[in-house]
């Protein structure tokens, strides 16, 4: 074979078989969608979504590089709004959806909205009784996640509050049962702690600010309120301030930021950890991983958070039990 006739079939093969750059193909950029429990500027919020995609970046993932926020529904008070935007999320057929403490009602409606998406979830309050799953250990759906609270809570709340204020006559679990039930979860141990305390226990239910402001106005100065880790406790949480200021109502928090914000103390799992948490979970179901496989994780952290300069406005004296195990003292 000539020469010339050697270096065309060279070339010709080298046009059939793509070179190693050639044949590399850009990496898929995955679609990530978002509900998220706080509003946009909420400052632990921001906290949290830092910390969620640090962890991501640790990974490998890069947002504008391999992934991108698709769609992102932040939370309201309404119903029937949050049922909008679930379908607009699940509407963009994301690779994965990221319930970043949202109500868990809101995770059922998601969930009766798609079979196929994978969901991972973080800041639910007990997901079995709720029936968002069947087991925690092998959720066997496409939904997985972090949870918050068990239901024995309520009675470590209670005790904690008596603490603080060892004269209070009767204490209420304070929630609004149309934005989620976990309230409920938490009165049987709420209620057994009482007991043993010589408390008087009730729930303290509310559907519209009106309805809470009356009841806390009626509540006695001096008794106490447990503010469960509710959707509309969250959005609401100024009026609580003020009002329990009014008052005086001593009140135990579910999280540490209710505490920085200007609440009497706060005892509850550190959530900024537990998004932090989430990032090789969502890198093992993005590389190909079924959510129902990963096992639900429970708290690891908890945070004791006792605010003086409230303490000092409503005249309450922590003791040293309290003291001594407080993680964080804000003066």
């Amino acid at each position: 074979m000539e020469r010339r006739q050697l270096l065309t079939v060279l070339a010709g093969a080298a046009a059939a078989w793509p070179s190693t750059s050639r044949a590399q193909q850009p990496e898929r950029v995955r679609r990530i969608g978002i509900l998220s429990g706080f509003a946009e500027e909420h400052p632990e919020g921001q906290s949290q979504r830092i910390a969620l995609f640090q962890g991501l970046q640790d990974l490998g993932w890069i947002e504008g590089k391999n992934f991108r926020i698709e769609v992102f529904r932040w939370v309201t008070d309404d119903p029937q709004r949050m049922q909008a935007s679930v379908r607009e999320v699940v509407k963009v057929k994301p690779d994965i959806i990221l319930g970043l403490s949202p109500n868990p009602s809101d995770l059922a409606f998601l969930l009766q909205e798609t079979n196929t998406i994978p969901i991972v979830f973080v800041n639910t309050a007990d997901p079995i009784r709720m029936g968002l799953v069947s087991s925690l250990s092998r959720p066997n759906s496409n939904i997985t996640g972090f949870t918050n609270f068990e239901d024995a809570i309520g009675g470590k709340w209670m005790q904690m509050l008596k603490e603080a204020a060892p004269n209070m006559e009767r204490a209420a679990l304070l929630f609004n049962p149309d934005r989620g039930t976990q309230g409920f979860l938490y009165e049987p141990s709420f209620r057994a702690a009482a007991a043993k305390l010589g408390v008087e226990p009730y729930l303290m239910t509310w559907r519209d600010v009106s309805e809470m402001e009356r009841q806390l106005a009626s509540h006695g100065k001096g008794n106490g309120i447990v503010v469960v880790n509710n959707t509309s406790n969250g959005l609401n949480h100024k009026t609580i301030f003020a009002l329990a200021s009014q008052h005086g109502l001593p009140a135990i928090y579910p999280y540490r930021w209710w505490a920085v914000a200007g609440g009497l103390f706060s005892y509850g799992p550190d959530m900024v950890d537990a998004h932090r948490r989430m990032a090789p979970y969502i890198d093992r179901i993005l590389k190909g991983e079924s959510a129902g496989s990963l096992p639900i994780q429970q708290p690891t952290k908890f945070d004791l958070v006792l605010n003086m300069k409230t303490a000092r406005a409503l005249g309450v004296v922590f003791p040293p039990s309290l003291l001594s195990i407080a993680d964080e003292i804000i003066e």
